[in-house]
């Protein structure tokens, strides 16, 4: 056992409950997309588990919650789109109570459960044609929607109203509220623009200058809705498909409270979408969702150490000790946090600080020791308990500088700081958080760098400490804490992913990584840098959003002229093939499935490799104009070379 440091226990006692999907359905959308829609829906319940729980609720400018357990008829309760109502108001309309066992209760047969009662969840062997019919039958908001208009979309009430019925029926139990959307909320509480189009849905300029008239009313809505769903132990999905914005910025917090997915897209009707939300349900070797639902996390630490926060998908549950910093990074004050909704790849940053207790020195030769303690609900229904325990070694800050040194994981220390910049750039202002890293960068290699005072030339870094200035650079410049020329949206959902994903995910999110194919040789990592973009080069680039392939210019002459279609040039016909085959392995294992962009020297969308790459060769450069080294960038940002070079001015620097 010693060479194990987990250890998963299974708990046998207590009422196993099935799990609960509830379908919040937006139906203000074009038919195609909603054709496409109610294909996946119907879809999703082939892969759902026999006795799992579903209800559906559909909305638009009314809110329709859908009895399932009527044979024959289609039966709903209708709510006014405008109106909200409390968890107690929705509870006695819908004639819910708070589930009950009877003392003596006859064993339920296989596959029956106690609490099937409620008329709005149903197990899927029960319903499953009665549903599959219904979401068939489904058809657009009735409601007819002027020129100059958008359609009436009561998304803050059907939430509302989804939290509120699970919260009567399940609360503490697995559930998943699944809320599909096409568009912002145009009325009622958590509105986030109004229905006239003339007037367009807030923008960064609009919230800088205060100008977004919904957004704080909104925001506080769902703020309060996430914060019950997570007392509820039930975690919250937004699908979002569509064009424009659809207020994911106020919505945000019901996925990254509750540990819910969020997947952006244009439409329904894409494989992006498709792809994405089938994944959602795929199985591991025993036949389980990849899915754990209702976990608390508690970590414990030796005396030497106290807990300062965590940042992930996790809200606190305001557990004090011993144990607990009083200062905060992330969600802080507590050693305990509740993470409603699990996959294999959830991951939390947990931040710690060293302390001497009444000024006692750590003993040399002792170890500091963290327990990481997660309880949780797994897909097959049990409880699980798991429990991770590590101990490190001490060392002495000043006479074993270079065991310090030698353990330094800067790829871990990079994801970091990143995930505790883009906690901060939430409620932050942009410039004072690059001022905040650059404050840290600098005083690390103040610390750990070899220089001669006032001598930049001197600057060295050990290889433990090498790459971390270059992932800095990249993080400054990454669509995380660089809102310009992305939507609030776009930045919201960009910044769900990086706190939830796991070192190697969040690492490619930060400095993207490129491949080379071309005839000198086999497949190969380059440079993410604008030297790497060749003629006779094709380039296949992951930025875990999105994944771009590349044709060079002489590349992309080739291929117009079709070479490949000729027998005698099979082997230009595999170097083009080469990179596909590698884009199509990547979309099939990412989760949500990546955009796929393809594009040539030349083409419009070549701007997401150019933004990406570091501009080592810019316009400015004339001397890289008419040279074999590379494609020059039309861009004022500096490249690395002159962010390092400053760099070590500072570090070496007496002044700084």
């Amino acid at each position: 056992m010693p060479q194990f440091s987990t250890i998963e226990y299974v708990i046998q006692r207590g009422p196993q409950t099935p799990l609960v999907f509830l379908y919040v359905v937006d139906t203000c959308l074009e038919e195609e997309d909603l054709q496409a829609l109610k294909e996946s829906l119907q879809m999703s319940l082939s892969l759902l588990p026999p006795d799992a729980l579903v209800g559906l609720i559909t909305f638009g400018r009314m809110v329709q919650v859908h009895e399932l357990s009527c044979e024959g008829i289609s039966k709903s309760y209708v709510f006014r789109g405008t109106k909200d109502l409390t968890a107690k108001q929705i509870q006695d309309m819908l004639g819910l109570t708070k589930p009950a066992m009877p003392m003596q209760q006859a064993r339920p047969q296989p596959q029956e459960h106690p609490f099937v009662s409620s008329r709005f969840l149903q197990p899927v062997y029960k319903i499953d044609m009665n549903l599959t019919d219904l979401l068939g039958e489904l058809q657009r908001d009735p409601w007819p929607v002027t020129q100059g208009k958008r359609p009436l979309r009561s998304t803050g009430v059907a939430l509302s109203i989804a939290v509120g019925l699970l919260e009567g029926t399940f609360p503490n139990t697995g559930a998943r509220i699944m809320v599909f959307t096409g568009g912002p909320p145009t009325q009622g509480p958590g509105m986030v623009v109004g229905d006239e189009l003339k007037v367009p849905i807030r923008s960064w300029h609009d919230i800088e200058k205060d100008n977004a008239r919904f957004m704080k009313k909104a925001t506080k809505h769902y703020e309060m809705l996430a914060n019950r769903t997570a007392t509820n132990g039930h975690c919250i999905d937004i699908y979002a498909c569509a064009l424009d914005q659809t207020g994911l910025l106020e919505m945000k917090c019901c996925a990254n409270l509750t540990g819910g997915y969020m997947v952006m897209g244009d439409s329904f009707n894409t494989s992006l979408f498709k792809q994405t939300f089938q994944r959602i349900f795929s199985k591991d070797f025993n036949g389980d969702f990849r899915m754990a639902f209702g976990a608390t996390l508690e970590v414990k630490t030796s005396r030497e150490l106290k807990i300062a926060g965590a940042v992930g998908p996790c809200v606190s549950l305001n557990v004090k000790g011993p144990c607990v910093s009083e200062n905060e990074l992330g969600v802080g004050g507590t050693s305990q946090w509740k993470i409603c909704g699990l996959d294999a790849t959830s991951t939390l940053g947990i931040y710690f600080e060293v302390v001497n207790q009444h000024n006692a020195p750590i003993p040399q030769g002792g170890r500091g020791a963290i327990q990481f303690v997660t309880q949780y609900q797994h897909s097959s229904t049990q409880r699980r308990i798991r429990v991770t325990t590590i101990a490190r070694n001490w060392a002495d800050a000043q006479s074993q500088f270079k065991h310090i040194e030698a353990a330094f994981d800067q790829e871990a220390a990079a994801v970091l700081m990143a995930r505790l910049g883009v906690f901060r750039a939430e409620s932050e202002e942009g410039p004072d958080i690059l001022r905040w890293l650059d404050r840290q960068l600098i005083r690390l290699c103040q610390k750990f760098g070899q220089y001669n005072k006032e001598d930049p030339t001197s600057f060295r870094l050990s290889d433990s400490f090498s790459l971390y200035p270059q992932f800095m650079f990249h993080l400054r410049r990454s669509p995380f804490l660089q809102v310009f020329n992305n939507s609030p949206d776009e930045s919201s959902y960009y910044r769900h992913h990086f706190a939830r994903q796991d070192l190697t995910q969040s690492l490619i999110m930060i400095q993207p990584i490129l491949y080379s194919y071309s005839f000198h040789g086999p497949p190969e990592p380059v440079l993410l840098d604008s030297s790497s973009i060749l003629a006779d080069r094709i380039l296949l680039m992951d930025t875990f959003f999105q994944i771009v392939i590349y044709f060079g210019e002489t590349i992309a002459q080739w291929r117009k002229a079709g070479y490949q279609d000729i027998p005698e040039y099979e082997n230009f016909k595999h170097l083009l093939q080469a990179p596909l085959d590698d884009a199509q392995e990547i979309l099939q294992a990412r989760f949500p499935m990546p955009r796929y962009i393809n594009t040539e020297h030349g083409g419009s969308q070549a701007r997401f490799l150019l933004s990406k790459v570091n501009p080592s060769q810019t316009h400015n450069n004339l001397y890289a104009w008419g040279q074999e080294t590379g494609a020059p960038i039309l861009t004022d940002d500096v490249s690395l070379q002159v962010f390092m070079d400053h760099l070590k001015k500072l570090a070496v620097s007496s002044a700084s």
